[in-house]
């Protein structure tokens, strides 16, 4: 080997080979970033169907994931038990008092009109008032009792897993976020980590080209360089799950080195944007299981209607007859219930406190094991893991053969 020739040919091409190592710095980082848009983009699938074309691996597998993330949840960090019973339902009657005020005039002004508009016509206004005065005192009341009841049977009212996965599936962007959001500075490192293994694999790439000359280098370093340094940037985020001490410096994988602050930026997601008051009770109140509260609040209203007009209600009987009677009480009930959803969220800002959704996941999430916690993240790169690292090594591959061309007609 004449090094004397190849320390004039380095001299005089001193800038071109010092761009080897950029360009597969440029390479790693390039295709770990493309990487990772892959992951979450598109939203929708763009191209010809089924094979030509693409859609991020998060949205086209969504069920599956949107499941992942709801096992976390229900699994590892609540029970829809365990959520609702940490509501406070005397301190929710006392906050509802104020709308309570509200829905009783409405609900027993229609009532008395549609069965009995002339007696409630001709009553007086101060003798309207104590009556709608009376009934408002009992109203917080019931929806304290409808939200004990709520507390006792809520296996029978909430669904939460499916809950979850309905509102993730309608929602693929938020779906999106929740991985995004707990990896953000996983997906920053991933990038900033193929730079500098590009780098380091791009000095030996220059090293070879310059003592060899051979037209395989470029593009098989390029190669090379795309998939390795994907599959190195994968095991520093997970590995080693356990801490190992070093000396002063402790080695595990960089996103399980980050629990405690993961754990909370998750939380706040789960809380502010997932298991909010209104999903809840909007489940509760509309959702699949909605008859059973039916009958809640319905029984509730009669225990209370009858309740308050236990002495004289033989007169009230006689005086509307025994079926008015009935269908007063039911459009009591139905009224309430079309309107229920609407009071409890008066006091969302108590509910929300009340409940502590946001401490309770945070809590939780920080004493799970490396192994459960991992869950969380790794996911989203094993599923399809193998398509981002050989669309890496392709995309390497044509960088480099690009590269060998400038080379070769310079």
């Amino acid at each position: 080997m004449d090094w004397t020739a190849i320390s004039i040919d380095f001299q005089e091409h001193l800038l071109l080979y010092l761009s080897i190592p950029l360009v597969a710095a440029m390479i790693g980082y390039v295709t770990k970033i493309a990487a990772v848009k892959m992951m979450f983009y598109p939203i929708d699938f763009i191209g010809i169907k089924p094979f030509f074309g693409w859609q991020g691996i998060v949205p086209k597998n969504a069920e599956r994931m949107a499941t992942i993330a709801v096992d976390t949840i229900t699994t590892k960090l609540i029970s829809v038990r365990e959520v609702i019973a940490q509501l406070d339902s005397e301190g929710l009657a006392k906050e509802l008092e104020g709308p309570a005020l509200m829905i009783t005039e409405s609900i027993i002004r229609e009532v008395m009109a549609k069965h009995q508009p002339k007696l409630w016509e001709s009553l007086p206004d101060f003798a309207q008032r104590s009556l709608i005065n009376r009934v408002r005192n009992d109203v917080p009341e019931v929806i304290a009792s409808v939200m004990e009841d709520v507390k006792n049977n809520i296996d029978q009212l909430l669904d939460l897993k499916a809950l979850v996965i309905r509102l993730l599936l309608n929602d693929k962007p938020l779906l999106n976020r929740i991985f995004l959001e707990v990896g953000r500075k996983e997906f920053r490192f991933f990038g900033i980590a193929g730079l500098y293994f590009g780098f380091l694999l791009g000095l030996i790439q220059m090293v070879l080209w310059v003592l060899f000359k051979s037209p395989w280098i470029l593009p098989l370093f390029g190669f090379i360089v795309g998939f390795i340094s994907d599959w190195v940037a994968l095991n520093i985020l997970f590995e080693p799950k356990k801490p190992i001490p070093l000396g002063s410096y402790t080695i595990q994988g960089l996103f399980l080195k980050r629990q405690k602050e993961v754990a909370r930026e998750y939380a706040k997601i789960i809380a502010n944007e997932i298991l909010t008051p209104r999903t809840i009770m909007g489940e509760i109140v509309s959702g699949p299981l909605s008859a059973r509260l039916e009958e809640l609040v319905d029984r509730r209203v009669r225990e209370a209607v009858d309740s308050k007009a236990s002495i004289v209600k033989p007169f009230v009987v006689m005086a509307v007859g025994a079926e008015t009677f009935q269908q007063m009480k039911l459009d009591i009930s139905r009224l309430l219930l079309a309107q229920f959803e609407d009071v409890i969220l008066q006091a969302e800002d108590f509910v929300k406190t009340s409940l502590d959704i946001e401490n309770m996941v945070g809590t939780k999430m920080e004493s799970m094991t490396a192994l459960e916690f991992e869950g969380l993240l790794r996911p989203v790169f094993k599923q399809e893991e193998w398509i981002l690292i050989i669309t890496g090594a392709v995309l390497g591959f044509l960088v480099g053969e690009a590269q060998l061309q400038i080379m070769t007609h310079l």
